[in-house]
């Protein structure tokens, strides 16, 4: 048997595979073309038989390509359009399995951060925050990961991460406010603090007057106050996305509750949040002090039973341990009492 991380290094694309590859890119970019609101259930119902048909890795990665290259464009992506992209991928993933979702999102972070880095001057930024927004919106997300990225961003508060921080409280402020309230009054406390002392830096202190007022609107829970608001076509959308999910669990408990840090060093140190998957980084517990210290101790054991351990090739610390525990227990409550020490 060899592992799926080193057949993939192995594997080099042989003809077939290309093509079978490039057949299954064309009929996914098909579908993604013709996507609209009234043939959104069709167009999940195939891609689920394509799921079904083909294997996950080969359609996880063809179509977070697809989505990315049709949304992560230079200029603004119409926000409609925007949200029927996401209520697919939300679709499959409350239909198919969470690492629909989980490969989608990953990629999207990743790219949002190096973009994030480089002074790109087009509006990628704000289509892939945009694409995270409505991830949270039709709960593939957990609101952890949205106070991550404005964490983020008003801790760098220049001029772009205003815009950005704006962008993304317009589209997903309300919802925060009623999934975890106290963090978003952190979250505007420290945003006002970075503001006093950076009144200095910019020459422009309207927008940084809007976020705020914005802000207060939010906590305030007054809509009216911020302009162009409006969650009519998110709750249409949630509705439609209620009568395509086949699951009566179409809400919170599939929801990928992963910090903004865990996606960005999801190579180093494995995605814990995707059930079975593979992992090949270096071991959790590599320290031999660590190590050390986790030998278990559970009091004086008599040397005939230690010695019977030994003749029962009881080779490690902890079958040792486990040995005693069960040869010197005296009913199963104080068994598992040991065991869980």
């Amino acid at each position: 048997y060899v592992p799926p991380q080193i057949r993939k290094a192995e594997e080099t694309l042989d003809d077939k595979k290309r093509e079978e590859l490039g057949r299954l890119k064309k009929m996914v970019n098909g579908l993604i073309n013709r996507l609209s609101e009234p043939n959104l259930s069709s167009i999940s119902g195939q891609m689920e038989e394509l799921y079904m048909a083909n294997s996950r890795k080969d359609m996880n990665d063809t179509l977070t390509d697809i989505l990315m290259s049709a949304c992560v464009t230079a200029v603004a992506m119409p926000t409609r359009l925007m949200m029927e992209h996401v209520l697919l991928v939300s679709i499959l993933h409350h239909n198919v399995g969470i690492e629909v979702g989980a490969h989608f999102l990953e990629a999207v972070v990743k790219k949002f951060d190096e973009l994030c880095k480089s002074d790109a001057e087009g509006k990628e930024c704000e289509n892939l925050l945009a694409l995270i927004a409505h991830l949270y919106n039709f709960h593939v997300v957990h609101c952890l990961l949205i106070f991550d990225i404005l964490k983020k961003l008003v801790s760098t508060f220049t001029e772009k991460e205003i815009e950005l921080i704006l962008f993304l409280l317009k589209n997903v402020g309300f919802s925060l406010r009623k999934d975890d309230a106290l963090a978003l009054k952190e979250l505007i406390t420290e945003a006002q603090r970075k503001a006093s002392t950076a009144e200095k830096k910019f020459q422009d202190q309207t927008r940084v007057r809007f976020m705020l007022e914005t802000m207060l609107a939010l906590r305030n829970n007054d809509m009216r106050k911020i302009p162009g608001y409006d969650p009519e076509p998110v709750e249409r959308l949630r509705k439609l996305q209620r009568a395509l999910v086949h699951s009566s669990g179409s809400g919170k408990d599939t929801q990928l509750r992963v910090s903004l840090e865990s996606l960005l060093s999801a190579d180093r140190v494995g995605r814990w949040w995707i059930i079975g998957s593979s992992w090949s980084g270096a071991p959790m517990i590599s320290d031999t002090k660590s190590q050390a210290q986790q030998k278990l101790h559970i009091g004086k054991v008599s040397s005939k039973i230690t010695e019977l351990a030994r003749k029962l090739r009881m080779n490690t610390d902890i079958r040792r341990s486990i040995f005693c525990v069960l040869m010197t227990s005296e009913d199963f409550m104080d068994a598992f009492e040991k065991l869980l020490k």
